[in-house]
């Protein structure tokens, strides 16, 4: 699919209908661009992170946090 869209003097553009419906993707939802070295640009739609989740995790993970196991771990 080849799809052209015209980047504005603010640097937005407006992504193509028949893009937008092969990414699944929504107003509101988070896309990434992927830049590779040959100039190629990459775009997929990705979730948004779970703030709260993570945090919830973040707590159970205090045991593992102690001086004694950053020595143990350090030249891993």
């Amino acid at each position: 699919m080849l799809a052209v869209a015209k980047i504005t003097s603010k640097g937005q553009t407006t992504i193509p209908q028949e893009v937008r419906a092969a990414l699944h993707v929504a107003p509101g939802d988070l896309i990434a661009w992927e830049v590779g070295t040959d100039g190629t640009a990459t775009v997929r739609r990705v979730q948004p992170l779970d703030l709260d989740y993570l945090r919830a995790v973040e707590g159970t993970l205090s045991e593992w946090a102690s001086s004694a196991d950053e020595a143990a771990y350090r030249e891993l």
